[in-house]
């Protein structure tokens, strides 16, 4: 206990790492703050709709949620790659990583829009059985699915920018994506300003010219104010049998990590969609509430993942581990606040929401069950998305994540919600157990100090 109270001080007192977790975290932190206040705002409007139409629009963007993991994955494996590289000093390799990345995520978009535009209805099968669902969520998703290959092109270039340490035109351009989107729902959701009134369909259209606007504006700033990743043709696409070979060894199993634990999750949904859309709604409302509270992990999580490369890719594996130690004290004082705040100001938020007072009471529960598996979850945020990915020790996130999403995770989902037939609350909670299972074989993993690698030196050594 007095050691853990000597490190905490140690790490209040550093500036140097604490000016870096902020300059980076903070911007990250948000960006996803301000997507889902989207997120927010679309469930309150669409919400005015109806149970069904909040359910509907909730199991059509779990497309969009395997679609999005799948790119975070691509993004977050290269951006190991693109951290060190910067570290290093090494532009000609960042903007090859750049270029490899936006063919796999734009590859990937074309497997996730075909589908869910020649057959909607078949995908939103998938889902749930109730035709109601099923109707309006087939209209929202072949709109939605329009805007995957937008969403790829802008994930990838804001991952290599933070990679670089460009984190300012991210957000700026986020706040005004934010607005053009809000105005549209607002507009187009309920027919104002003569406008024809489009319901859930107006909500998908308000997305797709958001992500529209926002991968043009990523592009313009990256390229107009030459940024270390505005590579041509040539830089972004021409790579070499160890580049390759690196790439794939790093990034592959991230890609794989996000794509099936996105899987089994949705798996989850499969099981909440057929205990109806009362359970689908309250999960969805409580799911969205939840992120205002996880965007600060994901930007913690992002600085810890970048500042880790930085300093291995320059050589200074013991910087990289203390600054890991530092990281995890900063995450356990943020999430008992976290905690708190959560705590204090869910049942405000619920009565946001126009939902009947069964569907309040379940997001309520859903919500307590989420704030007692925090100190769990955000550990996992910090660890394998952050510290183990850092210096490329990405195929045990793999087995970690994969391992506890199929093998507890959709499992009990199954067990509880259409087997026991237990209420949403309570499946939820067995579900929310795998996060106690890989915290622990994630420490484990981490006290090994298997991820403290230089990258960028061992791409070196394989290309002479």
């Amino acid at each position: 206990m007095i050691k853990v109270i000597a490190d905490t001080k140690d790490m209040l007192r550093d500036r140097i790492f604490l000016q870096k977790a902020v300059m980076i975290a903070l911007p990250v932190a948000l960006q996803g703050m301000l997507n889902t206040i989207v997120n927010l705002v679309d469930t309150m409007m669409i919400g005015q709709l109806g149970e069904t139409t909040i359910a509907a629009v909730g199991l059509a963007n779990k497309v969009f949620f395997v679609f999005s993991l799948l790119v975070f994955g691509v993004s977050s494996g290269s951006g190991v790659l693109a951290a060190q590289y910067w570290g290093n000093h090494d532009v000609k390799n960042i903007r090859k990583v750049t270029g490899l990345s936006l063919i796999i995520a734009l590859a990937g978009a074309l497997l996730f829009v075909v589908p869910s535009v020649l057959r909607p209805s078949a995908v939103m099968r998938i889902f749930t059985d109730s035709e109601g669902a099923i109707r309006i969520g087939a209209v929202y998703l072949a709109i939605a699915a329009l805007s995957y290959p937008f969403t790829a092109v802008t994930n990838i270039y804001v991952a290599m920018l933070r990679a670089v340490g460009q984190v300012k035109a991210p957000v700026i351009i986020s706040c005004m994506t934010i607005l053009v989107n809000i105005t549209l729902n607002y507009v187009l959701i309920f027919g104002h300003f003569g406008a024809p009134q489009m319901g859930a369909a107006g909500a998908a259209v308000a997305t797709l010219t958001a992500r529209m606007v926002e991968s043009a504006a990523i592009l313009g700033v990256t390229y107009l104010t030459r940024m270390p990743i505005a590579g041509n043709m040539r830089e972004l696409f021409g790579y070499n049998a160890a580049f390759i070979r690196q790439f794939l060894g790093t990034a592959s199993p991230v890609i794989a990590n996000e794509f099936i634990w996105g899987l089994g999750t949705t798996m989850y949904s499969l099981a909440y969609g057929r205990m109806g859309d009362n359970a689908v709604a309250s999960i969805t409302i409580a799911t969205t509430i939840q992120d205002i509270v996880v965007v600060l992990f994901q930007g913690l999580s992002a600085a810890t993942a970048v500042i880790l490369g930085n300093e291995m890719g320059a050589g200074k594996l013991k910087q990289a581990e203390k600054y890991a130690k530092n990281f995890f004290i900063l995450q356990f004082l943020v999430t008992l606040a976290a905690m708190g705040i959560c705590y204090g100001i869910r049942e405000n938020i619920i009565g946001m929401y126009s939902i009947s007072p069964e569907v309040a009471a379940d997001v309520n529960r859903c919500l307590i069950v989420f704030i007692l598996y925090m100190p769990f979850k955000m550990f996992n945020y910090i660890n394998i998305v952050g510290v183990l990915r850092s210096g490329g020790d990405t195929k045990m996130c793999l087995i970690v994540d994969a391992s506890g999403v199929w093998a507890i995770g959709v499992p009990m989902a199954f067990l509880g919600g259409l087997y026991l037939r237990q209420p949403i609350a309570v499946v939820y909670a067995m579900v929310m157990s795998e996060e106690i299972y890989k915290a622990a074989v994630g420490y484990v993993r981490y006290r090994q100090k298997k991820w403290l690698r230089n990258l960028a030196v061992e791409l070196d050594k394989q290309a002479v």
